[in-house]
């Protein structure tokens, strides 16, 4: 037969553990120190040494009695002489006693069900202070042995609060029978001090009253922090039905409160405005966002009706009396409407409260109905186009949103359901992306810049037509022969032995091709991507590619022309170097961005959208107003390539390649029309910059797994690159910068011009060459579509050196404004 568990304390105090003769503990023993030596549940102290004791010792207990009484019982010993032989054994002892492995893996972890919410509650711990040991702490350490619980035995006031501190026990049973030991009331103040005790339950043993004597008040122990009594009894039955009841009762309420805890803390962090109210309307909880909404403090709302906020500046009367009116109707009105449809248009007659226009300061919200004679409740708000949207069988995602609005509106206060309003307002519109320019510059630079590019131009107020000067079906006869790579001149070999670089200066490259610098710049890039092998093409097909389209671009335009195509795939490519595009784009998107960027504007005229609109073009009755050049430039371009076999580079490639290809190219293309400037910028910033910004977050990882996943995301990228590419100006070295800049303000001059002679609106007024500052129209170009264009692609892509010109750009533009300088230097400069 195995020892029970015990611990040996020798001389010097050190404790040893032994579990059991078998046991591979290295902390054994196999004899006593010299001395005497008593045993109390398996603890053996040297009563030589009690004085090195420590104050809490540590030991596993062995398996309660059969019997309710232990031992003492079982051998007739009277209960004096066990508490007397305990007395000589633990006269000046402290133990820590803990409960066997047996029983704690009995009661291990209970489920506890709290609404939704599932805990698992740890098996209760359970702390006896008693300043000796007896019959009553014998009852109860059995009874916690019994119920499964952990339990800690102290007998000092000192050890008692630091073993507290330690373990936080749920239940705490204090001695209150002898106050010549110590002060029992004393100890559960010092306890009730700290603030693990909030969720613990203080049990006082007192000693039990003759029946001649008149029980007392427990008043004075509840006002010292106790929370129930315990009229002494030995018994371990009385013991442990008085601990099984705590447990289920107080134990587990506190447990549930300390679970709650985590629901405040998530309704704190919650972004929507939350508010718990009782019965009555009283306010009970409000969390910062509700504080935010509503424009009070915490201390301002909490425990006040809401018929009683704070009437001041920051609410208005009608908004108030509107609250007040739907928390005394309740749910009580009913709505009533007939509905009548005039074309597209549908009214909703309501027999309910005529809604004022409401609206609190600290938000700025504007309610549709507020402009209705009569205006459904806010709370039980229904359009009738709500119904045959619900009907449909096919929803597109526009609708579900307004559907989801639509839903938390039923049970949303009033001023979010007012802003509800305002969103669904929103949304109904078709420019969900287009900033609003109202006064928000007064600078006719910006208005007429902005809004030359972000329309189509108004409707044709002329019988004027522009038409091109290029003939799409003309003779490339008179182009030379194809040059191959061993025919590049030396000075031409040399620059682009600097293409890789972002301060590649393309300007020298178009003055030594004798304006054709595509062509020699397009052979470089392709070969380092290998399109060719992708395409499965030769070189000479390729070459004869690359000489047709060049020749399609214009020279005589003073921007829109090959040498900006060439800068427009210089960029590209070197976009398509940094590590984070590439790895979220596959080998046909390369191909797709870089042919893309060659075509893009190819057969310019050098005349905006909003010119070819109001004079009637050919394209714009083509294209029906609607991204004409852009769509223009995708179908030359396949028509070119396709005209002749032997410049046709995707006749080789499987058709599936081909039809993949072909739509990712239109799709680039038409992304740089700027009507659409603001809608992909943004949805690069919410679909690609926040994901990839919180999952990347502490991370030091350069590519993002959850973007190259998803094939819309790829298309997001492969826009916002070749947007940034061919707007990229800015960007550039200040030389080319201002280069850049002259010839588009030239290009737009040249516009002002010829719409002035042909009598159609005037699209810029500002860009007239005897007025315009190009200086101020290059700083509203950067503020409205650079700037926040850049920061999105450089927090994906990381290009610093870009975003370091850019800002040296900036600065010089500002200061020749400043300086009052229209031109692109300052007048010493020039010289």
């Amino acid at each position: 037969m195995g020892c029970a568990p015990s611990i040996h304390v020798s001389q010097s105090g050190v404790i040893y553990c032994r579990d059991s003769d078998e046991s591979t503990s290295p902390h054994q023993t196999a004899a006593l120190s010299q001395g005497a030596a008593a045993t109390l549940h398996g603890l053996f102290v040297k009563t030589d040494a009690a004085d090195s004791i420590p104050s809490v010792l540590a030991y596993r207990s062995r398996q309660p009695p059969p019997c309710p009484d232990p031992r003492r019982q079982e051998r007739g010993e009277p209960a004096a002489a066990g508490r007397a032989r305990a007395r000589r054994c633990c006269s000046s002892a402290e133990a820590e006693t803990q409960t066997s492995h047996a029983s704690v893996k009995q009661a291990s972890t209970t489920e506890v069900q709290i609404g939704p919410m599932r805990l698992a509650q740890d098996p209760v711990q359970v702390l006896l202070i008693f300043a000796k040991e007896d019959n009553q702490s014998d009852g109860f350490w059995w009874a916690c042995d019994r119920a499964g619980y952990r339990c800690n035995f102290a007998r000092t006031p000192e050890s008692a609060l630091e073993c507290f501190l330690d373990k936080h026990h749920e239940i705490i049973v204090i001695d209150h029978r002898h106050a010549r030991y110590f002060d029992a009331e004393a100890i559960c103040r010092s306890i009730r001090a700290t603030k693990p005790s909030e969720h613990t339950v203080i049990l006082a043993v007192v000693p039990c009253i003759s029946a001649d004597q008149e029980e007392t008040s427990v008043l004075p122990l509840l006002h010292v922090g106790f929370d129930r009594i315990f009229m002494e009894n030995s018994s371990i039955i009385a013991c442990y039905n008085e601990l099984i009841q705590i447990e289920h009762g107080e134990v587990r309420s506190q447990f549930k409160l300390r679970a709650c805890n985590s629901v405040f803390t998530a309704l704190d962090h919650c972004h929507e405005a939350i508010e718990i109210t009782s019965e009555d309307h009283v306010i009970q909880y409000v969390n910062p966002a509700f504080e935010r909404m509503m424009g009070y403090h915490k201390g301002e709302l909490m425990g006040k009706e809401l018929t009683e906020l704070p009437k001041s500046d920051k609410n208005r009367a009608d908004l108030l009396d509107t609250i007040n009116m739907c928390i005394k109707k309740g749910k009580l009105y009913k709505i009533h409407r007939d509905e009548k449809f005039a074309g597209d248009n549908s009214q909703a007659e309501s027999h309910s409260f005529r809604c004022k226009n409401r609206r609190k300061e600290s938000i700025d919200v504007k309610s549709i109905t507020s402009r209705s004679s009569d205006a459904p409740s806010l709370q039980n708000r229904r359009y009738s186009s709500m119904a045959r949207i619900h009907s449909m069988t096919i929803e597109a995602p526009i609708t579900k949103v307004i559907n989801i609005i639509n839903t938390a509106q039923e049970n949303s206060p009033v001023t979010v359901a007012e802003a509800l309003d305002r969103v669904l307002e929103i949304l109904r519109t078709t420019e969900l992306y287009s900033p609003q320019l109202g006064t928000k510059d007064e600078d006719p630079h910006t208005s007429d810049l902005v809004g030359g590019l972000m329309t189509d131009g108004l409707r044709r107020l002329s019988g004027n037509e522009y038409v091109f000067s290029k003939n799409v079906n003309q003779s490339y006869s008179h182009l030379s022969v194809p040059i191959t790579v061993n025919d590049v001149p030396p000075c031409i070999a040399q620059l682009l032995d600097n293409e890789e670089s972002w301060d590649f200066n393309i300007f020298e490259l178009e003055a030594v091709t004798n304006k054709r610098p595509l062509v020699y710049l397009g052979l470089k890039v392709f070969a380092r991507f290998g399109v060719c092998e992708f395409l499965n093409c030769s070189e000479a097909t390729l070459r004869a590619w690359f000489q047709v389209i060049e020749a399609n671009y214009h020279s005589t335009n003073s921007y829109h022309n090959s040498t900006h195509a060439a800068d427009v795939l210089h960029a590209t490519a070197f976009f398509l170097g940094k590590e984070r595009v590439k790895g979220n784009l596959d080998r046909l998107d390369e191909v797709a961005a870089l042919i893309a960027a060659t075509v893009h504007d190819v057969d310019h005229p050098g005349r905006t959208n909003s010119f070819l609109c109001n004079a009637g073009s050919e394209l714009a009755v083509l294209y029906n107003d609607t991204a004409v050049l852009e769509s223009h430039h995708t179908a030359l371009a396949f028509q070119l390539t396709a005209k002749d076999n032997k410049c046709n580079i995707f006749k080789n490639i499987d058709r599936n390649h081909y039809r993949t290809l072909r739509q990712a190219i239109i799709d680039m293309v038409l992304a740089t029309e700027m009507t659409k400037h603001f809608e992909h910028v943004n949805k690069f910033v919410n679909s690609i910059n926040k994901p990839m910004a919180s999952e990347s977050e502490g991370s030091d990882c350069e590519c993002a797994p959850n973007v190259k996943n998803f094939p819309e995301n790829q298309t997001l990228i492969k826009r916002m690159m070749i947007k940034c590419a061919d707007v990229a100006n800015p960007c550039r070295p200040l030389d080319l910068c201002i280069e850049w800049a002259g010839r588009i303000s030239e290009e737009y001059f040249a516009q002002t011009d010829e719409e002035k002679r042909q009598g159609l609106p005037v699209v810029m007024p500002v860009f007239d060459r005897k007025t315009c500052s190009i200086p101020k129209s290059q700083i509203s170009f950067i503020d409205y579509f650079i700037t926040d264009m850049f920061d999105a692609w450089d927090a994906f892509a990381h290009l610093p050196v870009l975003m370091e010109h850019l800002a040296v750009n900036y600065k010089h533009w500002k200061t020749l404004d400043e300086l009052k300088c229209k031109s692109l230097r300052l007048p010493a400069e020039n010289n």
